[in-house]
């Protein structure tokens, strides 16, 4: 699919928000229907995972403490009508260890964020067999 340029946001998501959710309803208060994301900062408490073939599901890491957010990557898509954001981090802890996979949940230290807006079809995603929830592939 070939997409153009929207608009671009760049923002410090609130302390003590979910920013998961906070990315999710921000797309959809400023209607972001397709995107790219990036964020560094620092969360609390985060949870991440990956996902398990054999079992179809996500194992999911609970990490205890503040962990520094040192990367962020993802998308903005629709899932069910509606923006969802896919989000994969890097978090780094005190002995400077990475962590990193599927962000599941986590409370902001701090968060800023880049949101790149791309205009054109809607993107869907679709449950697969698999159990995960893919947009259909290019062919």
């Amino acid at each position: 699919m070939r997409f153009s340029r929207g608009r671009n946001f760049l923002f410090r998501v609130p302390e003590g928000k979910e920013l998961l959710s906070f990315l999710n309803e921000f797309a959809r208060k400023n209607n972001v229907l397709i995107g790219t994301v990036s964020a560094i900062g620092s969360l609390r408490n985060p949870k991440i995972g990956y996902f398990v073939e054999e079992e179809g599901q996500y194992k999911v890491i609970e990490l205890k403490g503040i962990y520094e957010l040192v990367s962020l990557s993802g998308n903005i898509s629709l899932k069910d009508g509606e923006p969802f954001a896919h989000i994969h981090v890097a978090l780094g802890d005190s002995e400077g260890r990475l962590w990193g996979g599927h962000l599941v949940e986590g409370e902001v230290f701090v968060a800023e964020v880049y949101i790149r807006e791309l205009l054109g079809e809607p993107l869907e995603r679709k449950l697969q067999e698999s159990g995960l929830v893919l947009w259909d592939e290019e062919s």
